[in-house]
């Protein structure tokens, strides 16, 4: 390709960047949002919330940025190892997954690293400008159409491709409209959620641990009875980062006092911190409301030269840590398609093809499990009481069980797909985990 552009310079934008310096002469890269040097911008109020980083978002980080781990432990970000990550269900420690390991990093660290990487390659170039419109020729993309930050006229780039990275609230479609073409179909799921985030100075409290998540679980019926849901991670600057999260009438608010009642609510490591260690600054609160993805396999006819990643693909349940490795894999799903040469400009079924595959994976997880709070009211998919009755006994046993918990955790990091949880050994082994109690 002469020319790719990524519409969307965050997270999502930077990494399909990385991936089609591969395959274009020149990547611009349209973002309005000034970034300063803390990777904090004013577009993104989510930026400042704590984010994770899946086993398979750190792979693919890895993968197409080799070293950056080095560099953001060098950079003072903290890798957790074996029992320096720990999980808590229902206010119990879960069972052990050797091997484990979790970046610990707040996401304006870790996506200025990226910023820096992508922004040293030779054919890849950031342009401050807001995306505006798609340029058509016949039934393909041509370009896209900017503004300037004031408002004022900006520059319009002529594109082989074209990538929406706008995030959840994308105008894409709208243009598209515009132009004779159908909207994607939308499925949706309103979970009504919110969540609060506060950073903490860290000394050696925790000692060596890293992350600590707490959920609640099948003995609570999933609502915050026994514990507090919420999680911390161990970041640069010798900081913890605290999330508090709660649906509906139990989402956290941004009074500091609040939070440390709620975290003296939560597992011993949050009880810890609150208790020991002084917040830095306020609570950032976030409200998400609904899951959503587009599914564009079910259109029967799409423009050429386009192709969607991130949030703007889809967005689902924070809580559950998919979004910065969803972003990720979409855009290795993207070097995939390109290195089987396709023209750019035909419809990039393929791509949407691998994309939404793993798409269907993580919103099979968040899903199902989003449906165990009582204020959830579906859709329900075809089988959900027995499939969610297997699945609340696999939890229980991934509390008791090494090996069942590493294949659990190994499909909540997007490591495997769902249905790994339904070989016939491994649900024999998670039965006599609950017999032998």
């Amino acid at each position: 390709m002469k020319r790719a552009v990524v519409m969307g310079g965050s997270y999502a934008g930077l990494f399909a960047a990385r991936v089609l310096s591969d395959h274009a002469e020149d990547v611009v890269v349209v973002e309005p949002d000034a970034i300063g040097p803390d990777g904090l911008g004013r577009l993104t109020p989510q930026r400042h919330q704590l984010h994770a980083l899946l086993s398979m978002g750190h792979t693919q980080l890895e993968r197409w940025f080799p070293g950056i781990t080095d560099d953001l432990v060098k950079g003072g970000a903290l890798l957790g190892e074996g029992e320096d990550v720990r999980f808590y269900l229902d206010g119990r420690l879960k069972a052990p997954v050797p091997g484990a390991r979790m970046l610990g990093a707040t996401r304006p660290f870790l996506e200025g690293h990226l910023r820096r990487r992508v922004e040293g390659l030779g054919n890849v170039r950031s342009v401050r400008a807001r995306a505006t419109g798609l340029v058509f020729r016949g039934d393909r993309v041509a370009g896209v159409t900017t503004e300037a930050p004031g408002g004022g006229a900006g520059e319009t780039f002529d594109a082989d491709l074209a990538v929406d990275a706008m995030g959840r609230n994308s105008p894409l479609e709208d243009w598209l409209v515009r132009h004779g073409w159908d909207r994607a179909p939308v499925d949706g799921m309103r979970i009504d959620l919110g969540y609060a985030t506060a950073l903490f100075r860290r000394g050696d409290e925790l000692g060596g641990t890293v992350v600590a998540h707490s959920s609640p679980g099948p003995a609570s019926g999933y609502l915050p009875t026994v514990t507090e849901p919420g999680a911390l991670t161990a970041v640069e600057g010798d900081r913890w980062s605290v999330v508090l999260a709660g649906y509906a009438g139990h989402r956290p608010g941004p009074d500091p006092e609040e939070f440390l009642r709620r975290m003296r609510r939560c597992v011993d490591p949050l009880r810890t911190v609150a208790d020991a260690s002084p917040m830095i600054g306020g609570v950032r609160t976030y409200r998400f409301v609904e899951s959503r993805r587009r599914v564009h396999t079910r259109l029967d006819r799409f423009p050429g030269g386009l192709v969607v990643v991130g949030d703007a693909l889809a967005s689902v349940n924070p809580v559950y840590g998919q979004g910065l490795t969803l972003a990720a894999l979409a855009s290795n799903a993207l070097g995939a398609h390109l290195r089987a040469a396709p023209s750019p400009h035909v419809p990039a079924r393929d791509y949407f093809r691998l994309a939404e595959a793993v798409v269907d994976g993580a919103w099979e997880l968040s899903t199902a499990a989003d449906l165990a709070q009582p204020h959830v009211t579906g859709p329900y998919p075809r089988g959900y009481r027995v499939r969610k009755w297997v699945a609340d006994r696999l939890t229980e046993a991934s509390v008791l069980d090494s090996a069942v918990n590493a294949r659990y955790m190994g499909v909540v990091n997007m490591e495997l797909p769902p249905k790994a949880l339904t070989d016939v050994r491994f649900l024999a082994r998670a039965a006599r985990v609950l017999i032998d109690g």
